[in-house]
């Protein structure tokens, strides 16, 4: 990387006071981690040469939403050959699937997708149907093991995952290792169907072996035609919210988030990847609106990046699983509870690891707003 070297995006902004989709091209100079902005439609600069240093070089690919002062910025193309060329030509996508056998080890999957340099980009649980799962596995219809895989697929919650880096289906294939989990154990120790699988059908997780084909089984869980592809797994009711929060996704601590929450035998029921705009972010937490200072900046932090949103099911879950978060400081909590979330996984009182569900009547509500009203 040259001193002078700048990166090109063309991004568009929905503008929800006029109803405009607003198209700009965005420039990212990593030597001083600074962007300026040029609006294309109207032909002028939109921002000057500002240092920003919330966006990072990492964040810049075509498909992922960066938030900029507040707008919430979709990376739709290249904005000229060089940035094609430099950060175009090895970038690939691909599914990861963790089967309803590898389901209570997720934490510990995506703790070693996120080692292996891939960056997660969306996720769901998601229960398939029996069509929808003889749909996926159309190439296996002739195979004699197709009544097994099928009524494994559809007995519990499985997670689709959109993984994203330098040759990810090759990467992914690796990092799965061998079909048969025996023979992952004596071939590719360190894979993950060494550590979590059990034969050639239980062998916790799935991945596409080519190119073509993981564009195909990302199409089917993450339709880019705009629909939502399978149902989410929410209940909505018996159930509290946790969100980890946006500064926990970027420094990768997803994974070890989940498997604290799994380990202490939360169940969680749902789970999905956000993107908020900051007109949803201010409505979700309106309720600390007047009561806590701090406000705006959870409003800012919480639409900053992409975030994880969890349904924990249980009956008295809302406080027993405020109290598992810890104090909302992580200062306070590392002294007085030193064993929870935002103890181990927090900063500060803004970005503090998680958000979870405050009055137990609410739990229901937050968990509808992102698994019924934001999903549709």
């Amino acid at each position: 990387m040259s001193d002078e070297d700048r990166y090109v995006f063309i991004a568009e902004w929905y503008d929800p006071n006029a109803a405009l989709l607003r198209r700009y091209n965005l420039i990212f100079y990593p030597k001083d981690a600074s962007i300026e902005m040029y609006d294309v439609k109207n032909h002028r600069i939109f921002l000057k040469r500002t240092k920003y240093e919330d966006i990072k070089f990492e964040d810049l690919f075509v498909g992922n939403k960066v938030n900029i002062f507040s707008r919430l910025l979709h990376l739709v193309d290249y904005g000229d050959q060089y940035t094609a060329h430099r950060l175009g030509s090895k970038k690939e996508r691909a599914l990861a699937l963790i089967k309803p056998d590898g389901i209570l080890k997720m934490g510990e999957i995506i703790d070693m997708i996120i080692n292996s340099g891939l960056t997660i980009t969306k996720a769901k649980m998601i229960a398939l149907t029996r069509d929808q799962a003889l749909d996926f596995y159309i190439d296996h219809h002739a195979k004699p093991f197709l009544h097994e895989l099928i009524g494994l697929i559809i007995s519990s919650p499985i997670l689709a995952i959109e993984i994203f880096g330098d040759e990810a289906v090759s990467v992914w294939k690796k990092l799965m290792g061998p079909t048969n989990s025996s023979l992952a154990r004596s071939e590719a120790p360190g894979s993950i169907r060494a550590k979590f699988g059990t034969d050639s059908i239980k062998n916790a997780i799935h991945g596409a072996d080519s190119v073509a084909s993981a564009a195909q089984e990302l199409e089917f869980f993450f339709p880019s035609n705009g629909g939502c592809g399978p149902s989410n797994t929410s209940k909505l009711s018996n159930c509290t919210c946790c969100i980890i929060k946006p500064h926990a996704v970027s420094e990768g601590l997803t994974g070890k988030i989940l498997t604290a929450i799994l380990e202490a035998e939360y169940e969680i029921s749902a789970l999905q990847m956000f993107c908020m705009e900051r007109a949803n972010a201010e409505e979700f937490l309106e309720i600390y609106k007047g009561v806590v200072v701090e406000y705006m900046d959870m409003v800012v932090e919480l639409c900053s990046s992409p975030c994880v949103v969890l349904e924990i099911q249980e009956g008295n879950a809302p406080k027993r699983f405020r109290e598992f978060c810890g104090p909302a400081d992580p200062e306070i909590a590392r002294h007085l509870r030193p064993q929870t979330l935002r103890a181990r996984f927090g900063k500060n009182k803004i970005q503090n690891a998680v958000h979870c569900t405050d009055l137990p009547e609410d739990g229901a509500l937050e968990v509808q707003y992102f698994f019924k009203i934001l999903n549709n």
